[in-house]
Formats: structure tokens, sequence, C-alpha cells
């Protein structure tokens, strides 16, 4: 281990020990962040550092992915539907199991305890060798080789998997509505010219009234005064006897 800390640079030093913190810390905020806008942030930041950290460790393509694809669309994209479709903060403080932050908590440091132990056992007795090997005839051409030679089952699973997941997702989120719960044309049309409804433009305030204050009902042309002209936030507005005076205009 001496040999190869010895062969780190000084750059790629300087890189980690100012970035990994910056990891670190935007995978906390994720965490807990109440704001699922503002959770998805950090996540892009950790997401920046990891791209990072694969470019200096020898793998300009996986780094490029990493930045560009899980970086620069699919989390663009998770924001731009959030943004567009709401996110009430609130929703996040409602526990609808009881027991789940324990749970969570619980089973959180179980998997981590276990992941860890894993990789310890796993490469406790391996011998880092570098990327030389693997990109001897390239970066990409590394990744290729692996990936549609040795792994290629794996890779097609896994694309199967991702698939149906998809799908899976399209078919829960849709919610069809009941043929009588549906509202055609004609429907709408009868529902529009109904009695009590007013299918027309409303009269604007002022219209045909002796005042020309926005919370003075506007009048018909029957002479009937209209509460529509006002908006509901404007209280109807008693004139006074200045006001009520005939202004000349109903000659």
């Amino acid at each position: 281990m001496t040999e190869l800390a010895a062969e780190v640079s000084t750059g790629e030093a300087v890189t980690f020990w100012i970035l990994a913190p910056l990891a670190l810390l935007g995978a906390i905020g994720m965490v807990w962040a109440r704001n699922a806008v503002h959770s998805a942030l950090w996540l892009v930041l950790t997401m920046l550092c990891l791209g990072v950290f694969y470019v200096v460790q020898g793998g300009p393509f996986i780094g490029l992915v990493q930045i560009i694809v899980y970086t620069g669309a699919i989390m663009m994209l998770f924001l731009f539907v959030l943004m567009l479709v709401g996110r009430d903060a609130s929703d996040s403080l409602i526990e609808t199991l009881r027991g789940q932050r324990i749970a969570a908590v619980a089973l959180g440091v179980g998997f981590a305890a276990l992941v860890g132990t894993g990789l310890y056992r796993g490469l406790g007795g391996v011998q880092a060798v570098g990327l030389e090997q693997a990109n001897a005839d390239g970066n990409v051409q590394g990744i290729a080789a692996l990936l549609f030679g040795r792994y290629l089952v794996a890779f097609e699973v896994t694309a199967a998997l991702l698939t149906t997941a998809a799908i899976g997702a399209l078919i829960l989120a849709h919610i069809e509505k009941r043929k009588e719960q549906r509202r055609g044309q004609p429907e709408m049309m009868r529902e529009r010219f109904a009695p009590g409804s007013y299918p027309g433009p409303k009269p604007g305030p002022g219209v045909y009234a002796t005042s020309t204050s926005v919370a003075t009902p506007g009048r018909l042309p029957d002479g009937t005064l209209t509460d529509r002209s006002i908006p509901a936030i404007l209280p109807t507005r008693e004139l006074s006897p200045s006001e009520a005076a005939p202004k000349g205009t109903d000659k």
C-alpha cells in the first residue's frame, strides 16, 4: 500500500482531497434535504465529483458518461419533471408507515456493513495493477470488449430488466377513466348552455354602471346589476351620494 500511495501524483491527490469532501457533502445533503428539488441538486454535485474521479483514475469514457448522461440528461430531466408538476415539501414530512425511519436507518447500517465486509474480504488480498493493460488498445475499446464480450449476457439481462421496469411504471401510473366519467364535446356544450350558466363573456367592471370603480358592479343591457363583473376578491362597494348622482350620461 505504501508503494501504491507513493505513485499517486500531486495533482491527483489535490483533486481527491478537494472533491472527496464535496462528494460526501452532496450525498449527505441529498439524504437530509426535505425538498425533492434540493435533493436532486445535491445529487448532481456528487455525480459531477464522481465523473472527475473517473477521469483522474484513467477512465475518461466512464467519466464523461457519468457527467453527460447521468448528470446532464437524467438528473436534468428529473429536475424538469419536478419543476413542471410541482413538489410540496410538506408531503415528505408525512410518515405513512409507522416506524419506517427507524427501520430505514437499521437497514441502511446493516446494508453498509454487509457491503463493506464483502468488499474487504473480496479485495483484501488483491494487488492493484492499474489500467495500463486494460487501456492498451484504448479506454473505449477496452470497455466495449468487456461489455459486449465477457459480460454480454449480464448487459442484456440488465437492459431487459430496466425496460420491464419502465413499462411497469407506465402501467401503474396510467389511470383510465370509466366510460361514465368521460366528458365529450356534446356534454360540455350542454353544461355550458344549461340554465344558470353564463356562456357569453362577462361584462367588465364599470360597464353600464354609474361609476368607473372596479368594485362597482356592471349593468346588463336590461338594467339589472350583475355581480359577475366584480372579481371575487373585491367586496361590493356602496356608492356615495355624489357617485350615485346622475352624471348626464343617461340622456
